[in-house]
């Protein structure tokens, strides 16, 4: 499908050497598909216990991981040329989607998130966290980096659109995970130091009028829940103080699997999803937790490795803006697990229960195989 280069084949010993791998011919990376393997089979080893001991959540989580590595092998076979070219359409796409949801969409919870076309319902946002880094990285790849003022300001508008359009829904946490998939583009592009410290002290001015206009009053709470948890123990604080003592509770080695009283007795609220890892910790100690973040890391250098090594402008930054951005996940599902951030409904990739995140989540690591083997293959 892609639109690779060709390299002249070579004679001998040396042509045997660049011949390209089983794997390569098929556009996927290796190293990168053995740690989502790892990953994704933790995970549900994980969600076992999280869910109660109940198969039907694992079979149920096998089945969006199945699908989703589906999708992850077919986005790697698409060239980056044909991502470049999509990507503007894609961008236009998925605001109509946004707008749609506005007038046209499903409510539940008091949050109006979701299109339902006949049967289907899905989140136009979650499909926003690919196409609002690739818009940004196709605008700036055609242009000079590092990013002049103007272009900067023309990416910044590419980014606020979405970001205004689902804060409305209201979904502060996926808005601001958006944001911050298409800033990093920027990054990436090679912003200048000056634009980044303007924009630091630009939030920290905002803060106040944020806090007094834009913030809702259950935003406002999880803010100061976070400052004092004890405040409200039996209900806003609850989730926090539970999670921090089943973390606490599990040491260095844990109480052992299936043993942990947080989570067995229903302590801990939503422990096969966004508070998982509080179930690992207490179950499995400081040494889970340390395997999974072994992991992580992991896959995330594998990541920067391929950004850097990438061929084209675009490809680095896609790449860079998608190992950025799962981290922020990590960071952000931990810390508000461990009382460090507010709570807001992250969950942690590739690990907590759901569907709708591991499929965009694995069609990012597609299109991070599109840029790992965008130039290793010999056509002969």
């Amino acid at each position: 499908m892609g639109d690779y280069v060709r390299q002249m084949p070579h004679h001998g010993s040396a042509d045997l050497a660049r011949r390209p791998s089983a794997f390569a011919r098929f556009h996927i990376d290796l190293p990168l598909l053995v740690l989502l393997l790892i990953l994704t089979g933790y995970g549900l080893f994980v969600l076992y216990s999280a869910s109660g001991q109940s198969m039907g959540a694992v079979i149920r989580q096998g089945r969006y991981f199945a699908v989703a590595y589906v999708i992850m092998i077919v986005g790697a076979q698409f060239s980056l040329q044909r991502y470049t070219r999509w990507a503007p359409w894609l961008y236009l796409g998925g605001v109509a989607m946004l707008v749609g949801v506005m007038f046209f969409g499903v409510g539940a919870k008091g949050a109006q998130r979701w299109l339902q076309i006949g049967g289907f319902r899905f989140q136009p946002s979650e499909v926003m966290k690919l196409v609002v880094p690739m818009a940004v990285a196709w605008y700036l790849a055609d242009r000079p980096l590092s990013p002049r003022f103007r272009d900067i300001l023309v990416a910044l508008v590419l980014v606020a659109i979405p970001f205004l359009l689902i804060l409305q829904q209201p979904d502060l946490g996926t808005s601001l995970l958006i944001a911050s998939s298409g800033l990093f583009v920027l990054f990436v592009a090679g912003i200048g130091w000056r634009y980044i410290l303007g924009a630091v002290v630009l939030a920290l001015a905002s803060a106040w009028p944020a806090w007094m206009f834009v913030l809702k009053d259950y935003q406002k709470q999880r803010i100061l829940t976070l400052l004092n948890p004890e405040s409200d123990k039996l209900g806003a604080g609850w989730n926090i103080i539970q999670s921090k003592t089943a973390i606490g509770s599990g040491g260095w080695t844990g109480k052992g699997w299936l043993e942990g009283t947080q989570s067995q007795l229903d302590f801990l609220p939503e422990s096969h999803t966004d508070f998982i890892i509080a179930v690992l910790a207490e179950e499995h100690g400081l040494r889970g937790v340390a395997v999974l973040l072994a992991i992580y890391v992991l896959i995330l250098l594998r990541g920067f490795w391929i950004g850097v090594n990438a061929q084209t402008s675009f490809g680095r930054m896609m790449a860079g803006s998608l190992t950025l951005t799962f981290f922020v996940y990590i960071f952000v599902n931990m810390g508000m697990v461990a009382g460090l951030l507010p709570v807001v409904g992250v969950p942690l990739p590739l690990v907590s229960a759901g569907g709708t995140s591991v499929v965009t989540l694995m069609a990012g690591f597609g299109i991070l195989m599109a840029v790992s083997t965008e130039r290793k293959l010999v056509i002969r």
